[in-house]
């Protein structure tokens, strides 16, 4: 599935008459960073999307929905998962709703052993509960860390920073809602 996130960036930032200097400010990214992602030469980590959107006053979904889907079927086979990759981890996050806008975000997250969902705490708006399907996932936040097994389940606070890393020796598999949506 090719997205072309950039235009989509460059489009929202020139709607609101700011230059990619301004829009650097309000995120706190560099303005060659923006710029590179504008242009599509590298793919925006989670956290740099997720300021880029915050800044341009959409939700990172914004930048996966597909146009001219009319009638979306509610169901999301297996093999029609939407993927997710981010630069900043090797952690493959799929969809499972059948389009990125909704007010409630569920995914499919695989982690491989000694991997994890990103390289430092992230914190954003709203709340988030997991469960591990297979594997062992060490829960690192703010306040304390918490290893979930399969079968565990936990609800965050999203605002308080927080990571998750796989501790066991196979892929970690977990099922999380959030609320908004992240991506």
């Amino acid at each position: 599935m090719n997205i072309d996130i950039g235009s989509k960036i460059r489009s929202l930032r020139k709607s609101m008459d700011l230059n990619i200097a301004q829009l650097a400010e309000k995120t706190g990214l560099s303005t060659g960073l923006i710029s590179q992602i504008e242009r599509n030469m590298v793919v925006p980590s989670v956290t740099s999307l997720w300021k880029i959107s915050n800044s341009l006053n959409v939700s990172i979904g914004y930048f996966f929905n597909e146009e001219n889907k009319v009638n979306i079927s509610p169901i999301v086979k297996k093999h029609s998962r939407k993927r997710i990759i981010t630069s900043n981890s090797n952690a493959i996050y799929e969809s499972l709703t059948p389009d990125m806008n909704r007010k409630i975000e569920f995914l499919y997250i695989t982690i491989e052993p000694g991997d994890s969902s990103t390289n430092g705490l992230v914190a954003h708006e709203g709340e988030e509960c997991g469960i591990v399907i297979k594997g062992r996932l060490l829960i690192k936040s703010e306040k304390e860390d918490y290893i979930l097994e399969e079968g565990d389940s936990i609800y965050l606070d999203s605002s308080i920073g927080h990571r998750y890393v796989n501790i066991g020796d196979e892929p970690c598999i977990s099922i999380w809602a959030m609320t908004p949506p992240s991506f």
